[in-house]
């Protein structure tokens, strides 16, 4: 598909939808299945086939399914799915010509709060469908981020930023996604996001665990990373497969520098949690760009937040301070939040939330800004030591072509080695 773009820009469609074309998102995987799943070509040719994001298919079930369901989707998850003009917030013609995609298999876009429909079965019966939200954006919703220049961390096996643009549409030129924060009823503007994400977070624990033999268990790894004052300069780059944004360097590949006869594993576990601090400074550093207003807090949730170490080292690294809140299920909340929100609903008051009112934990920078930037200058080197491990496939380059050339060393080995094994049986023969 890239090659089918002018100039083979992997951005030709970022303007409308926010999104570069990848197999990140939905509609590569939707023409995918059209072309390779013969039963899916044929549902579609014959009118028997929709698609959708998981939230199309839960409620298309819970309101009737083959028996009238309701064939919807809201603005958020609609917007991460490729073919959704974020200008308009309606699937847009020539993307979905762009892809080939059919558009009268995608379901219709409704706001994140209303009332969709109404369960039809169960003890639950009758009871209003109101609220849809991604999760990422749930948790911007949550973390009750409704000012522009709000922003939130979500911490698990990856990371994911979202920055609140309020009701314009930023365009990055520093690697971030734009996408939908949220559309709370029909009637009302929707508000939009920066978002960047960091492919690995919690999963770099699991990764030393599991592969490396250095954890017993992932949450060990608060206790032996405080048992050292520092990483001994070690530094860590989780980019197994690839690095997100702001980078989007699939040749990355993971990399430990900075090692002694010194380093001992407490360093590099308190190395692996420092990287998930500074993949989060680079991404706010591209939405302060991007956006022109400084971050002055960070609001964070996700499962790796209860560790109190990381929430500092994360202080520490980024500059500003770090919120968490006690409760910890922000995109549960949020989402309950949209629903208990919509007209006809009414009984969450959206309007007189105030952050500032929730409990939460505060944890301040400790570390001088000099000390702060210099750390921050030996990641960015350790990220340059990354880069360029793994060749890409020309983009020009049919598959076939590029598995023939790329099988070509390997065979060249096997055939050289051969012709040796049976040169040197040859020359060991007595005269």
């Amino acid at each position: 598909m890239i090659a089918k773009a002018p100039g083979h820009s992997a951005d030709y469609l970022k303007p409308l939808c926010g999104l570069p074309i990848s197999t990140y998102f939905s509609a590569l995987k939707l023409r995918w299945l059209l072309d390779n799943v013969a039963s899916v070509k044929k549902a579609v040719e014959e009118k028997r086939c929709l698609f959708g994001t998981v939230d199309s298919w839960l409620i298309w079930n819970l309101t009737g399914g083959t028996d009238g369901g309701l064939h919807i989707t809201d603005v958020t998850n609609a917007s991460r799915t490729m073919l959704m003009n974020i200008h308009t917030l309606q699937w847009d013609v020539s993307i979905c010509k762009f892809f080939n995609i059919p558009m009268e298999i995608l379901p219709e876009i409704r706001s994140s709060s209303e009332i969709y429909g109404y369960l039809r079965d169960g003890p639950l019966k009758g009871l209003p469908i109101s609220g849809c939200l991604g999760d990422q954006q749930a948790a911007l919703v949550g973390q009750l981020c409704f000012k522009q220049g709000q922003a939130k961390n979500t911490y698990g096996t990856g990371c994911f930023l979202l920055y609140n643009t309020g009701t314009n549409i930023v365009q990055s030129q520093h690697g971030l996604l734009t996408t939908v924060g949220y559309k709370f009823g029909p009637k009302s503007p929707a508000v939009y996001a920066l978002e960047g994400s960091v492919a690995v977070a919690g999963a770099s624990a699991t990764w030393l665990r599991d592969n490396m033999g250095i954890l017993q268990d992932v949450t060990d790894t608060e206790t032996l990373a405080s048992s050292v004052e520092d990483t001994a300069d070690v530094y860590f780059v989780p980019a197994f497969s690839g690095l997100f944004a702001p980078y989007w360097r699939k040749d990355a590949r993971g990399a430990l520098c900075g090692l002694t006869h010194y380093t001992r594993k407490a360093h590099i576990v308190r190395a692996a949690l420092e990287s998930i601090c500074y993949q989060t400074r680079d991404i706010l550093e591209a939405m302060n760009k991007d956006s022109g207003i400084p971050l002055s807090l960070l609001q964070v949730d996700g499962g790796m937040t209860s560790n109190n170490l990381m929430m500092q080292l994360q202080a520490d690294l980024v500059g500003i301070k770090v919120v968490r809140p006690s409760m910890a299920e922000t995109t549960a909340l949020g989402a309950a939040m949209a629903a208990g929100s919509a007209e006809g609903i009414g009984v969450w008051d959206l309007a007189r939330e105030n952050p500032e009112t929730v409990g939460s934990d505060h944890f301040h920078p400790s570390v001088s800004e000099d000390e702060r930037d210099i750390r921050y200058a030996k990641w960015k080197m350790a990220i340059e030591r990354s880069l360029g491990w793994h060749e890409e496939q020309p983009k020009s380059m049919p598959d076939e072509r590029y598995r023939l050339l790329s099988s070509v060393p390997g065979a060249l080995f096997f055939f050289s080695s051969f012709i040796s094994l049976v040169v040197a049986k040859y020359l060991s023969k007595p005269s």
